[in-house]
């Protein structure tokens, strides 16, 4: 599951479809959310978009063309999540067996090896 808040001025279309950028995060990790993953997007903004007074309402909210600085956030922090939330797991044991966690020692100069852990650096030089 993930949950996306955010406090930017959003139409229920516009955070839907952040919602659907946030499951490309899902690719960029290898995972391709099989049949039954349970893979799902929870989406809200906390923007009061209405103001209203006596005789009328006004709604505001971003425009489309303004969307892809978020759709980016989106994706990238969605991604760093699931990073995070693999390196953060521990080793677990049930009656149903039981599940090593990541290898850090072994994974990280991997990592390192293929520029992996600074690609945002590599891909958009302005980040630097």
């Amino acid at each position: 599951m993930i949950v996306i808040a955010t406090d930017a001025p959003l139409s229920n279309r516009n955070l839907r479809r952040m919602g659907k950028r946030a499951e490309l995060a899902f690719g960029k990790v290898g995972a391709f959310s099989s049949n039954g993953s349970g893979d799902y997007v929870i989406i809200f903004s906390t923007h009061k978009t209405i103001t209203e007074d006596k005789l009328s309402f006004t709604r505001r909210e971003l425009k489309n063309s303004n969307m892809n600085a978020l759709f980016l956030a989106t994706v990238e922090a969605t991604e760093e999540a699931i990073i995070n939330s693999l390196f953060a797991a521990e080793s677990i044991s049930s009656k149903y067996g039981s599940m090593e966690s990541i290898p850090k020692d072994k994974v990280i100069p991997i990592l390192n090896k293929y520029k992996s852990l600074n690609w945002n650096k590599e891909l958009y030089p302005w980040k630097k």
